[in-house]
């Protein structure tokens, strides 16, 4: 049985005088277990509602996702959600931020402060851990981000371009430090980028999605080893096979 079924979704949006606007038309997707799966495509081609659904911040029109089995009704800490907004609470200290949603869920004081140590640990903020979100980097509010959704133990880890806001030197250390913790933990990650550059560094398999009304268009296996080199003409094959799969996709034929 795969980690997570994306089985014939549909999402209608009703907007004024009785128009719609058809966002994502039949997505069915298979995700396997630690599986790092990465969607492209172009603006507005549903890619963050897709998300949302699998998240269940939103409700498909038709269709179903499941998590192991369980169709999803709602949220849930057994999926992790890490938006480009950093979305912190300004007033918590990192640690605090952290422990966000173990309190939510009542756990022991003494087991929120052992997960947040090790969390902190695994994104390098030990020493930041009574700073406010203000005293910190771009990077360094994003890491914090992550590990509040690690420290929840998901199932699946949900990423709606994390680095799409930081400088392209920040973005790259991000990505490394984002395999090394996807490494350690094994989770299962869908990743929304802009970037194919980013899709073919972090992914296994690469998801396109068609413009509007967003359809899964091709996918693509990475096989390439990590760590993987940018520069490299393996590197750059797969970069251009990805780019002009987007290309065809923006064809009208394939729409």
């Amino acid at each position: 049985m795969s980690k997570l079924s994306i089985d014939r979704v549909s999402k209608v949006f009703a907007k004024k005088q009785g128009e719609v606007v058809v966002a994502l038309d039949d997505i069915s997707l298979e995700i396997e277990d630690s599986e790092f799966v990465c969607f492209v495509g172009p603006s507005g081609c549903g890619k963050t509602t897709l998300l949302r659904i699998i998240a269940g911040l939103e409700t498909a029109t038709s269709g179903e996702v499941s998590l192991m089995g369980a169709p999803i009704r709602g949220p849930d800490p057994k999926r992790g959600m890490v938006f480009q907004e950093y979305s912190l609470f300004p007033w918590r200290t990192v640690k605090n931020n952290i422990t966000f949603g173990l309190e939510m869920r009542g756990m022991p004081k003494a087991d929120q402060d052992s997960a947040a140590e090790t969390y902190l640990a695994m994104v390098g903020l030990e020493q930041f851990r009574e700073a406010y979100p203000y005293e910190l980097s771009g990077g360094m509010r994003q890491r914090v981000a992550i590990a509040r959704a690690l420290a929840n133990e998901p199932e699946v880890l949900l990423m709606d371009e994390p680095f799409g806001a930081l400088d392209a030197q920040t973005r790259n250390a991000m990505q490394r430090e984002l395999l090394e913790i996807w490494e350690k933990t094994q989770k299962t990650i869908l990743f929304v980028t802009h970037s194919v550059d980013e899709a073919v560094f972090l992914a296994d398999r690469i998801v396109i999605l068609s413009p509007r009304p967003g359809r899964i268009c091709d996918t693509i296996r990475v096989d390439l080893p990590r760590p993987r080199e940018r520069t490299g003409p393996e590197f750059a094959n797969v970069r251009r096979y990805v780019l002009g799969l987007m290309d065809s996709c923006r064809l009208p034929s394939k729409i």
